[in-house]
């Protein structure tokens, strides 16, 4: 069926241009439904020091476009349009929409990432890059004593303010309750780190910035009170959680409760057969490019796998045909 892809790839960023690189070497000449904000989240970090490969850092964006520059030179051939629909089967065709084109493959790898969840206060946007981050991991180290911020209660923020504690002069964890989310050893371990200081219960009103342009205040609200108190930061990390970006799908492949499709043992391989899961799109955990793209790696492997395994009249049923997941 000359219509028909190899492969589909849904999304880009680090998973998504890995597994179109792994797939075009393999010669499935895979096709990659980029979106418009291709590069995913990278596309709004700045420098980027934590990848292997560059040792002087790399600006986010000039990562993405070498990502996809690498992936494009051995065959990916790209549609920078975002996918408005999907049917996805058992072990059969998969069939994508861009508005009224339809697009139909054997196997499809689904790599649409996740987004930070964010506060929506005013400086948040214009200060991205610029003092506000949501990655300590990621950005900690260009804060090497100065005064921070983490704004959140669960696990996750207790794992960032130990994180940035390391470099920073001071950390202020910024959290709406006197309770916290996160689990008591987490909060124990954030207590027990000398600078690491609990500025409850606040609710961050707005990131300011200073004489140059970056940031320089948090504004917080005392959330019995309505006292306002300005903390002084030069660097505020979001840590609320994030959105994986899986609605697309919903009501097709298996999602977990918080809406990351969920696969099948170490593999990438989803709840039906043909069809592939990659980078923030399934981890909640690690979040890092770096992870993000090897497991874009795993998903083209197991989509050549795949191909390989299943009969060719298998793998071109129309979904009408395939076997209920």
């Amino acid at each position: 069926m000359a219509d028909v892809e190899d492969v589909i790839i849904i999304g880009s960023g680090p998973a998504g241009y890995t597994a179109a690189l792994y797939t075009a070497r393999a010669n499935l000449n895979p096709l990659m439904i980029e979106g418009f904000a291709w590069g995913g989240l990278l596309q709004q970090t700045t420098d980027v020091e934590n990848f292997p490969g560059y040792p002087r850092g790399i600006m986010g964006p000039e990562m993405m476009q070498d990502l996809r520059d690498q992936a494009e030179c051995f065959g990916t051939r790209f549609i920078t349009d975002d996918a408005t629909r999907v049917e996805l089967s058992d072990g059969g065709l998969q069939t994508v929409w861009i508005g009224d084109e339809t697009y139909r493959a054997k196997a499809v790898v689904l790599a649409t990432g996740a987004q930070h969840k964010k506060l929506g206060i005013p400086g948040e946007e214009s200060l991205s890059g610029r003092g506000v981050s949501y990655c300590a991991t990621c950005d900690a180290a260009f804060f090497k004593e100065h005064d921070t911020v983490i704004v959140g209660g669960g696990d996750s923020a207790m794992e960032e303010a130990i994180f940035l504690a390391k470099f920073a002069a001071r950390v202020h964890i910024v959290h709406r309750r006197d309770e916290f989310r996160a689990s008591p050893i987490m909060l124990d371990r954030a207590r027990a780190v000398e600078n690491i200081e609990f500025l409850t219960p606040y609710v961050p009103e707005e990131f300011a910035a200073g004489e140059s342009g970056a940031l320089a205040t948090v504004r917080a609200r005392h959330a019995e009170t309505g006292e306002l108190r300005d903390v002084p930061a030069t660097g505020a990390f979001v840590a609320i959680g994030h959105v994986p970006q899986s609605e697309l799908f919903s009501g097709q492949v298996e999602l977990d409760e918080n809406g990351y499709v969920k696969t099948l043992g170490g593999s990438t391989r989803t709840n039906l057969a043909g069809v592939f899961a990659a980078g923030d799109l399934v981890d909640h955990t690690y979040r890092q490019a770096i992870t993000a793209a090897g497991s874009g790696c795993k998903a083209a492997l197991d989509a050549e796998w795949y191909l390989r395994d299943t009969p060719p009249d298998v793998a071109v049923r129309p979904a009408s045909e395939t076997i209920e997941a």
